[in-house]
C-alpha cells in the first residue's frame, strides 16, 4: 500500500514532466523480495488503479498497465542474484525503461494507429530521455530506501499491521 500511495501521489503532481514517474523504481524492491507475481501486480495496478481513480480508463490503460507489469516482473530475474544496491536498481531501471518505451512508445503507434515506424521512433526520443532521467534518479534514491525501510520492515508486514489495527484484541 505504501508503494501504491507514493506512486499515486507523485503521479497527481500537476505539470510534471512527461514520463517522469517512480513506478518502476518502487516496483523493483518488491520484485527483489517478493518475485514475479507481486512485481507484476504492483506495476499493473499502479497504472490501472490510477487511471480508474482519475477517470481516464481506455485501451491505453491496459497496454501500459500490462507492459509495466511485465517490466516490473522482469526485475526479479535481473535482481535475484544481485545485491539490492542503488547501482543494480539503476541498471535494471534503465533496461526496463527502454523496454517499456520501445513497446508503448515505438511499437504501439505503428501497430494501433498506422504511424510510420521512423516517426514513432524519432518522436519517442525526447520522452524516453526524460523517462530514463527520471528512472535513473528514482532508482538511485527511492529504490534502496523502499527496499530497506518498507520491504524489509517487519513492522509493515500484513500480520504486524493487522495486530496494530486490532489494538490487541483477539
Amino acid at each position: 500500500m505504501i508503494g501504491w500511495v507514493a506512486v499515486f501521489a507523485f503521479r497527481l503532481i500537476p505539470f510534471r514532466l512527461p514520463n517522469v514517474e517512480p513506478v518502476l523504481a518502487v516496483a523493483m524492491p518488491f520484485a527483489k523480495q517478493y518475485k514475479y507475481l507481486s512485481a507484476f501486480c504492483f506495476g499493473f495496478l499502479s497504472i490501472a488503479l490510477f487511471d480508474v481513480a482519475v477517470g481516464k480508463v481506455g485501451m491505453w490503460t491496459w497496454i501500459t498497465a500490462v507492459t509495466y507489469g511485465l517490466v516490473a516482473a522482469g526485475a526479479y530475474p535481473f535482481l535475484k542474484n544481485r545485491a539490492p544496491s542503488a547501482l543494480n536498481f539503476a541498471a535494471y531501471g534503465m533496461i526496463g525503461t527502454l523496454v517499456y518505451d520501445a513497446i508503448t512508445g515505438v511499437a504501439m503507434g505503428p501497430i494501433l494507429y498506422g504511424q510510420p515506424f521512423m516517426e514513432a521512433l524519432v518522436g519517442q526520443i525526447p520522452f524516453t530521455l526524460w523517462h530514463l532521467g527520471g528512472t535513473l534518479v528514482f532508482s538511485l534514491v527511492i529504490s534502496p530506501v523502499f527496499y530497506r525501510w518498507v520491504v524489509l520492515n517487519r513492522q509493515l508486514e500484513g500480520q504486524a499491521l493487522l495486530k496494530l489495527f486490532s489494538l490487541g484484541r483477539a
